[in-house]
């Protein structure tokens, strides 16, 4: 079968799966063997091995005693899977299952532990959060899992072709938006969704959370990145809610990809990666710039308005 389809729009893809029939995964999967000259259980296999690290990350990432080498984070994965295999978790085992496995993968690559990009260092713990709750809490069959990771790499693709995946170029809406847009593809097709169901989860998933900056504290990866990692699979999973319940988004995926990219090239510098405002500017953000460095923060302006806890200039 010869579907032609790009990575230039997801309408493309979403356009190419309904023709053709066949879940987005699958799509990918054939259009990549013959890409890359390779076998699909080639491909397949690769994408297993990338599944298979994603696992690895959650135990280690759980443990009480994980601390990143600054030593500003660490073993709230640990407190948050207390609480979710308790059965006392506020949102239930599915959310609170995601919260933990997020934090875990997050604050494992803090540490300097072994993690996969998806897309980013910084979004790691979203897309892989959420596919390991669905295998566990809905009992989906591994398989299926790592076929969700085809149809989550091609809107990976799609974004970093119409906008970017950068938090230095487009602030966090580009790191986590993008990994939480991923997860939430991946989850309504996992949870039986139609091509055209994905791409509104993908539209949705990416407007809830447009305009994030990036503004880490002390330039590390950590605060508030572990955090925002929870809070994308979170919303990943709002956003899968909400498409397969037939609701959707007014404006099209690829229009919110657009708008994500204007966005971030008006977003100030200070605001993308450069620890320069937003929370790395606040009172605490500069103290624990220096308690890590030892050096007072340079170059930091603004902060909180009128809170009187800024050194005078």
């Amino acid at each position: 079968m010869e579907i032609e389809f790009n990575y230039n729009s997801l309408a493309s893809l979403i356009a190419a799966a309904e023709k053709s029939g066949l879940p987005v995964s699958r799509l990918v999967l054939m259009q990549q063997a013959e890409q890359m000259e390779q076998s699909e259980d080639e491909i397949y296999r690769h994408m297993e091995e990338t599944y298979r690290v994603m696992a690895s990350c959650i135990e280690p990432g759980c443990a009480p005693d994980l601390r990143s080498t600054s030593g500003l984070t660490g073993g709230s994965a640990y407190k948050m899977s207390q609480v979710s295999k308790s059965g006392k978790s506020l949102t239930g085992s599915l959310l609170s299952g995601a919260l933990y496995r997020a934090l875990a993968v997050s604050e494992l690559n803090a540490s300097m532990g072994r993690i996969v990009a998806a897309p980013t260092a910084g979004s790691c713990g979203i897309l892989p959060a959420a596919l390991l709750t669905m295998q566990e809490e809905r009992e989906i069959p591994e398989r299926d899992c790592v076929m969700a990771l085809f149809t989550a790499s091609a809107v990976g693709i799609v974004i970093a072709n119409n906008a970017s995946l950068a938090g230095a170029q487009g602030g966090c809406q580009a790191e986590c938006g993008s990994a939480a847009a991923m997860a939430a593809a991946a989850v309504t097709e996992l949870a039986g969704g139609t091509p055209a169901m994905i791409s509104h989860a993908v539209a949705i998933a990416l407007k809830n959370i447009l305009g994030l900056v990036c503004d880490p504290v002390a330039g590390l990866v950590e605060i508030p990145c572990i955090k925002r990692n929870a809070s994308g699979v979170a919303g990943a999973f709002v956003a899968a809610e909400l498409a397969l319940a037939g609701i959707e988004s007014a404006i099209p995926a690829d229009e919110v990809i657009w708008a994500m990219k204007k966005v971030g090239d008006t977003m100030p510098t200070a605001l993308k990666e450069t620890a320069e405002g937003g929370l790395a500017a606040t009172p605490t953000g500069r103290r624990l710039h220096e308690q890590v460095f030892g050096t007072a923060a340079d170059g930091l302006t603004g902060g909180c308005a009128a809170c009187g806890g800024c050194p005078s200039r």
